[in-house]
């Protein structure tokens, strides 16, 4: 949330009183929409932690979800260099856009957006049953195999490598870096705690 001093630094008279608000999610930097804020609809999301805007076709206040169920948890808000745009940094709860979309946005250019989702499918293959899925049976199968299935990719990724074959290298890390997944899964340990974990290392 923002502090007393960027606060005070909101360019409200700039905007004409309606802040162009920024929404991203936090995981794979996706842009995922954007809207306007009035003070009152930023003093709501700032308190709440849910994105409130200032609707200008319902003329009132909207908080996003409130019809569909698919709310935006806030994890950081910001400014621009003018404090005259909000970037607000979201977890979502299902598909931002009223298409169905997981963004307003129709850029498919976000790749490491797909890890995020992949994860979230290998969560999901935890608890929900799925026929012949190859998931799930490792999951069944444990800890154990699982490691000893990353470390049979990491060899054949080695081999690859020293072969200088660019096509099975790509093909031998695309089956290291899914099994590594699974086996993060399995102990519970998602890709934000070893971004956070490298992101503590590089400082």
């Amino acid at each position: 949330m923002l502090n007393k001093n960027d606060l005070s630094k909101l360019n409200w008279l700039k905007t004409n009183k309606m802040m162009p608000t920024i929404i991203q999610d936090y995981q794979s930097n996706m842009v995922l929409m954007h809207g306007y804020m009035n003070q009152e609809a930023f003093l709501k999301t700032q308190k709440e932690g849910i994105v409130t805007f200032y609707s200008r076709t319902k003329n009132r206040l909207w908080t996003k979800g409130e019809e569909s169920g698919n709310f935006l948890k806030v994890i950081e808000i910001s400014t621009d260099c003018d404090y005259d745009t909000l970037l607000i940094l979201v977890s979502i709860n299902g598909h931002t856009c009223h298409l169905n979309k997981k963004s307003c946005f129709f850029s498919k250019k976000y790749y490491s957006m797909f890890l995020f989702e992949l994860e979230k499918i290998l969560h999901e293959r935890k608890n929900i049953y799925k026929k012949n899925s190859y998931t799930q049976k490792l999951y069944q199968l444990g800890t154990k195999y699982i490691a000893q299935k990353v470390g049979e990719e990491a060899v054949e990724t080695i081999l690859a490598a020293m072969q200088d074959d660019k096509k099975e290298l790509i093909n031998e890390v695309s089956d290291l870096i899914y099994h590594l997944m699974v086996l993060l899964q399995n102990q519970n340990i998602n890709l934000n705690m070893i971004i956070n974990n490298l992101k503590k290392r590089h400082a």
